[in-house]
Parts: structure tokens; C-alpha cells; sequence
């Protein structure tokens, strides 16, 4: 009984070690959520005034992109799936593997092939265990993005929905390209979410004007063209970029609330090999008493019978 005693404190002090541990990883990911909410935040601004730039030569040209223009007959989509780098943040990168796949089996439905790309080391270890090709694989940044990352992201996407088969480029031709993320709406409310990237929509447009209202009178200098040339691949970086921030707050969100819950968990078993622990520990003194009572009894009956 002693030695069933000596294991439950061992378990407790083995429990009490991990507790620390995920109590520790709970309070560095909600210090970071904080930063990482603010870093959206201020994104917002410069995304919002980006697609009323793009909004306006859009409706006030008529000029077609090539980034605006529906393929005739698509036959091959791209999906950039944005999980995690690391784990121990419960289902956040698994819920957005299953909108992903989701999309997969919809986009093949129609009759589309699908090159995948991945933005974290869980995305792409799920599509390699699984023997599936992925074109290409950014790691390394996924709870901290920058900007660069999101340009470089957006340029290879870019390419390859502008290749052309006879091109002489690495980058394999798509029709359409999509891009799967976690979106942050609380601390309690994580959402996975697939955005069609291109052809490119634009999901602000301008108001309509009122009535009697003056309209703007737009000169774009240099032509139209040109202006979106330069706008809409930094609109489209802009998006990924608003896609890797809301993931990295929803990574963080989903971490300290798993953290948060495997500390809980560890305190209900610390609870619970203690009190059995206390109850070994106390038959197991009962049953000594009980032999020394029984021994006393039985020299007390030898001594009566030797008399």
C-alpha cells in the first residue's frame, strides 16, 4: 500500500510540472493576442482606404484587368491553406484543414484541378502525410506575420494566375485562386473561412450616390491601366496579409483557451490522485492497525493458554 501511495504523489508532482507549463504558455498567448489584435487593427485602415482607391478606378474606367477577368473555361484553382506552426492550440489548425478540404471536394466537383499551397508547418505536414503535392510552403511566421511575407505570398499566387502554358516560367498556370484562413471574431469565436482571391472582387465598393449629390471627377495619372497595375497587387497583398493577421489572432485565441483548459484539467487530477492518495494512505493505516491489533490479541490468547 505504501508503494501505491509513493506512485500517486509521483503523479501529482509529474502533474503539478505540466501544470506550470501550460499555465505559463496560457499567460505568453494572451499577452500576445493583445498585440496581435492591435496589429490588425491597425491594418484595417490602410486595407479600407486600398480598396476605396481600387473601388473608385473601377467604377469610374472601363478598363478590364487581367486580375478582374473571368476565364472562359477554368480547369485549374489554386488553395493557399494558412494553419499554424506549432500545436497545442486544440482544433484551430484541424477546423481550418476541414474547410480546406471542404473547398477541395467542391472545387473538384466542378470539374477543376487544385494545386495547394500552405502557410504553416501544420498545413503542410497534414497535405505531405497524406502523399499530396503542395506547390509551395511558406513557415516559420505564423503567429507574428509581416508584410514581406504576405508580398511574397501574393506575388507567387499573382504569377501563377498570369502564366500562361507556353510561358517559360516555373509557375504552373491557375484559373482561380483561393485562400482558406481562420477568421478572429471574439476571444471565444474562431471562424475558418474560404475567400475567393482571384479573379479579383472588390468587397467594398462605393457607396451609390444620393440624390442631388456631386460626384467626384476622377484624372488618373498615368492612364487607368497603369494605376491598376499598381494597385491591385497590393490590393490582393493587402487581403493575404489581413488573412495572416487574423490568423495569427485566432491561432493565439485558440492557444490560450486549449492552455487555459489543460490547466483546469491539470488541477481536476492533481484534486483527484490526492484525495485517492489520502485514501491509500489511510487504509493503509487502518490495516496496520488492524495487525497490531490483531497481534496483541493473539499474544494476549498465547499468554492466557501457557497459564
Amino acid at each position: 500500500m505504501a508503494l501505491s501511495v509513493r506512485e500517486y504523489r509521483a503523479r501529482i508532482k509529474s502533474t503539478e510540472s505540466m501544470k506550470k507549463i501550460t499555465r505559463a504558455m496560457e499567460l505568453i498567448a494572451a499577452s500576445r493576442i493583445i498585440k496581435a489584435q492591435q496589429r490588425a487593427q491597425a491594418a484595417a485602415p490602410y486595407a479600407r482606404e486600398l480598396t476605396r482607391a481600387v473601388s473608385a478606378v473601377a467604377t469610374f474606367s472601363n478598363v478590364d484587368h487581367a486580375l478582374t477577368t473571368e476565364p472562359a473555361d477554368p480547369k485549374r484553382a489554386a488553395v493557399l491553406v494558412v494553419t499554424s506552426d506549432r500545436g497545442l492550440a486544440g482544433a484551430y489548425s484541424s477546423s481550418v484543414l476541414k474547410e480546406a478540404e471542404r473547398l477541395v471536394e467542391k472545387l473538384k466537383g466542378e470539374g477543376k484541378d487544385v494545386d495547394l499551397y500552405t502557410s504553416g508547418r501544420k498545413g503542410e505536414a497534414y497535405f505531405k502525410f497524406r502523399q499530396r503535392d503542395v506547390v509551395r510552403a511558406w513557415t516559420g511566421f505564423s503567429d507574428q506575420p509581416t508584410y514581406d511575407v504576405a508580398a511574397e505570398i501574393g506575388a507567387t499566387l499573382i504569377a501563377a494566375f498570369l502564366a500562361d502554358e507556353d510561358d517559360d516560367t516555373d509557375a504552373r498556370p491557375v484559373d482561380e485562386v483561393h485562400v482558406v484562413f481562420t477568421r478572429f471574431r471574439s476571444m471565444l469565436s474562431q471562424e475558418p473561412t474560404a475567400v475567393r482571391l482571384l479573379p479579383l472582387e472588390v468587397v467594398e465598393g462605393t457607396e451609390p450616390p444620393a440624390e442631388g449629390d456631386l460626384l467626384p471627377l476622377y484624372e488618373f495619372e498615368p492612364s487607368p491601366s497603369d494605376v491598376l497595375d499598381s494597385l491591385l497587387p497590393r490590393y490582393v497583398q493587402s487581403r493575404i496579409f489581413f488573412a495572416l493577421l487574423q490568423a495569427a489572432a485566432s491561432e493565439l485565441a485558440a492557444r490560450q483557451k486549449a492552455m487555459k483548459s489543460a490547466t483546469d484539467n491539470a488541477d481536476e487530477l492533481i484534486k483527484k490522485y490526492t484525495r485517492i492518495a489520502n485514501q491509500a494512505r489511510q487504509a493503509g493505516i487502518t490495516q496496520e492497525i488492524s495487525e497490531i491489533v490483531g497481534g496483541v490479541n493473539a499474544l494476549a490468547d498465547a499468554n492466557a493458554g501457557s497459564e
